[in-house]
């Protein structure tokens, strides 16, 4: 008897509540999903883009347009968007240019002997076999080159010591000294490296002859030889220089920008472009310029793949091929999408210093081939762009400035696509810019992590904003 009593007690138990008067206990509601603290804590917390950064650095390294390391690059990084189960991965084929630097030498002859560090410039053309060799003019600026009289230049190996201010006011002398310096009759054109300073190490870049003008063979030399060369013939010795180019030129050859998706959930055809260039020049690694960049785009659509929710607008990272000798990617690319509707491109190619804010490059089409920066548009758009500055501010990279946005998104802005430039801290970017010493020991593994989340925050941000940047 007592067995049944107790086994009939704990059949009540079980089924009625344990007292008349206890309340049943509420499941509390499941807290709301904040995606910006998700991407902030996943961006800041993971090694996932660092560990890819330190790959792509230290196993395929550099990455010039044409090369079997871009190809490499281009193939992994497909590899990586799959394996992150990103939407509508795909590479999209562009012809690039091609070009071989070869070897290169120069030696001082006149007043003493000595061997001088240079780089050849992009798309130089080789020195006659042999070499060359010349008496050296240095001149201040392409300005003062264009006040000499021709015999002054004729026959000379012109030598620009152009102090670094900006990179786009200094850069000239290379992108057209070479131009200027053969309409004058120099056999050869050396640029002063273009950065504030250098421990012996030039730079490169690219540089564009003209149709119709002699080509000549053109290179960068380093601070310390342009100055010690402007000393020379400040003092009345005329320098004299020996010169050996071998670069090649070689026919276009199949390359491709790499894409993948965040498909939206709302708008799924609107787009934001998170962009950057894959390429980069045949010297160090290509880490800073812009593999740091990369893998920030990746990273924002591998964190937004992974959030309980998706954007409300499809996210679509490029990684462009071909921006340092040619901009092949980002032209092929407006010219493939520019009639989608994009409502933002946003590109990371300034380094990897602390991320400060973003560049806002609105323009208005004047015809088929001119823009302007539409001012009129800029207070109602910062107004409208209140919940980025906001969302920013837990970074600390508040400000918004009108200003150029990149190289690869110019097509599209260009089409009057609302740009995004991710601004930076460049002060550690510029001496190594273009140089052997862009090597992955310049990172900081932290900062390069709360630029990951600038990065994402804006995409998320712009991707879910209620309201077009500025009027349609």
């Amino acid at each position: 008897m007592r067995i049944r009593l107790a086994l009939g007690l704990l059949v009540v138990a079980l089924v009625l509540p344990a007292s008349a008067g206890a309340k049943r206990k509420k499941t509390a509601p499941p807290a709301p999903v904040d995606p910006l603290a998700l991407i902030a804590g996943e961006a800041m917390t993971t090694d996932v883009g660092w560990e890819r950064l330190v790959h792509l650095c230290d196993r395929i390294g550099h990455r010039l347009s044409g090369s079997p390391q871009l190809d490499q690059a281009i193939a992994w990084a497909l590899e990586l968007m799959r394996e992150d189960g990103l939407d509508n991965v795909r590479g999209e084929e562009v012809l690039v240019p091609t070009w071989t630097r070869g070897d290169a030498s120069l030696s001082l002859i006149t007043p003493r002997p000595m061997d001088l560090q240079l780089l050849a410039l992009g798309g130089s053309i080789a020195t006659p076999e042999g070499g060359l060799e010349a008496d050296v003019l240095v001149v201040d600026s392409l300005e003062d080159l264009a006040g000499r009289p021709e015999p002054e230049v004729t026959g000379r190996i012109v030598v620009y010591d152009l102090p670094f201010t900006s990179y786009r006011e200094t850069v000239p002398i290379r992108t057209r000294g070479a131009v200027a310096a053969a309409k004058k009759g120099a056999v050869a054109s050396l640029v002063r490296s273009v950065g504030p300073h250098s421990l012996q190490t030039p730079h490169t870049g690219n540089q564009r002859y003209e149709e119709g003008t002699p080509a000549i063979p053109t290179a960068a030399i380093t601070i310390e030889a342009a100055e010690m060369l402007r000393r020379l013939q400040e003092r009345g010795t005329t320098p004299r220089l020996r010169l050996h180019l071998s670069p090649s030129e070689g026919d276009p050859a199949p390359s491709a920008n790499v894409i993948g998706e965040v498909l939206g959930s709302e708008h799924p055809d609107e787009i934001v472009v998170v962009g950057c260039h894959l390429d980069s020049w045949d010297v160090g690694q290509g880490a800073q310029d812009d593999g740091a960049g990369c893998l920030a785009a990746m990273e924002t659509v591998r964190i937004i793949k992974g959030l309980p929710v998706r954007p409300k607008r499809t996210v679509r990272a490029v990684l462009f091929t071909n921006e340092e000798n040619g901009l092949a990617g980002g032209k092929a690319y407006a010219k493939a999408h520019g009639q989608e509707p994009h409502f933002a491109v946003l590109e990371s190619d300034t380094g990897a210093g602390t991320a400060l804010g973003f560049r806002l490059d609105l323009r208005t089409l004047l015809d088929d081939e001119t823009t302007e920066r539409d001012e009129a548009a800029w207070p109602e758009a910062m107004a409208r762009l209140t919940p980025l500055t906001q969302a920013l501010s837990a970074f600390d990279a508040t400000s918004l400035t009108p200003g150029y946005a990149g190289a690869d998104i110019g097509p599209m802005t260009r089409l009057g696509v609302p740009g995004f430039g991710l601004s930076q801290d460049m002060t550690g970017y510029w001496p190594i810019h273009h140089t052997e010493a862009d090597t992955i020991d310049k990172i900081d593994p932290v900062v390069f992590r709360k630029n990951v989340g600038v990065f994402a925050t804006a995409a998320w941000v712009l991707a879910n904003l209620e309201e077009p940047i500025r009027p349609q």
